[in-house]
């Protein structure tokens, strides 16, 4: 591909931008408790997580509880309950007025503890919050053509997605369940819900064709030259974390499109290297991202395509340089993001995974 960001990456940068900005200012406000560190007072607080874990669970429930079986049909995803429960934000019992004694776990009801009921507060209005953040600093008109930009197209998918990308499983695909359209205006949904929807269709486009998922091919196969590349190298040039590169390499090795051996005779240091399986993954990648994009401009109309694209572009600026994104990402000088080394860019496709949810895989 050319020097131009793909129209997927571009989705995938701004989109990871907005919630680390989110996740950060959540963190700021909520206390919690991390492995490394705990926010003053957070000692039974619970456990850090992501946008992501109140777009595909705490969003949907309310004060008298919303029964399992419920929750993916509202959220169109599923949710990692299992950690949800464990980290301290919701609980999972019968229903006390249901009146049978055994009732099915799909119907047992998802109920908020003290602690979730918290967190629901802080993370409601802090959208609305770093979207204003944003309109201030790229401004109110730019911000305003990016949603009728995402909404030009969004608006034209046959099936509602939901407002945010699920939760990555084996192989990190990201493919979710499809309802039908339901009546909305781009007014009614969040920047990153524009966001997520337009990325999560070129995705699931994109993964009817390829073996191997968008996360894993713009995120690891991109980077593999035909010298190979140090596995050490590749948390820093993906911009994801240490775990989700393993999870990627992993799917790799098993499959059969890429090795890991040592640099050299009795070296430490580990260098992936695809196999012609993998070369073929690669070059697949290569054309048909440019090939859905093409797509979409039939489909959807080409100055609705290229206008997202414009839009995009304006907001993240020369694929050269750092991205005018990072204006808004330095973290609280208390935040976990503050221990860590700062990233050289952002991902090519967020590595969502049940760890958190975060849009690095961290």
């Amino acid at each position: 591909m050319d020097r131009a960001l793909p129209l997927p990456t571009l989705l995938s940068q701004a989109l990871v931008a907005f919630i680390i900005e989110f996740d950060n200012e959540f963190e700021h406000r909520m206390p919690h408790r991390t492995t490394n560190h705990s926010k003053i007072g957070s000692r039974d607080g619970p456990w850090l997580v992501s946008m992501a874990m109140w777009s595909t669970c705490m969003r949907f429930v309310r004060e008298e509880g919303v029964p399992i079986g419920k929750l993916e049909e509202l959220a169109r995803t599923p949710t990692n309950l299992n950690g949800m429960e464990r980290w301290g934000y919701v609980v999972v019992a019968p229903d006390p007025a249901g009146g049978r004694t055994k009732s099915p776990r799909s119907q047992w009801l998802i109920r908020a503890t003290p602690q979730g009921r918290m967190a629901q507060q802080v993370w409601q209005p802090l959208f609305g919050v770093i979207e204003n953040r944003w309109r201030e600093r790229f401004g109110k008109d730019e911000i305003q053509r990016l949603r009728d930009s995402l909404w030009a197209l969004a608006g034209q998918f046959e099936a509602c997605l939901p407002d945010c990308l699920p939760i990555l499983g084996y192989g990190l695909f990201s493919r979710a369940p499809h309802a039908d359209q339901e009546h909305e205006s781009a007014s009614s949904l969040s920047l990153p819900a524009l966001l997520s929807r337009v990325l999560l269709a070129f995705a699931i486009e994109f993964e009817r064709q390829s073996a191997v998922s968008l996360a894993i091919s713009a995120n690891v196969l991109r980077l593999v030259g035909d010298e190979g590349i140090r596995v050490r190298d590749l948390p820093r040039l993906a911009a994801v974390s240490k775990e989700a590169i393993a999870t990627s390499l992993a799917f790799l090795q098993k499959h059969g499109y890429a090795v890991i051996q040592p640099e050299s005779a009795g070296s430490r240091v580990k260098v992936v290297a695809l196999t012609p399986k993998g070369r073929r993954a690669q070059d697949n990648y290569q054309r048909l991202v440019p090939a859905i994009q093409q797509r979409w401009e039939t489909s959807f109309g080409k100055d609705a395509v290229r206008g997202l694209r414009k839009s995009l572009e304006d907001l993240i600026g020369e694929p050269t340089a750092q991205p005018h994104l990072f204006d808004g990402l330095d973290p609280y000088p208390d935040g976990w993001r503050a221990s860590v080394s700062k990233p050289d860019g952002l991902p090519h496709y967020p590595m969502i995974l049940h760890r958190g949810g975060f849009p690095d895989g961290s």
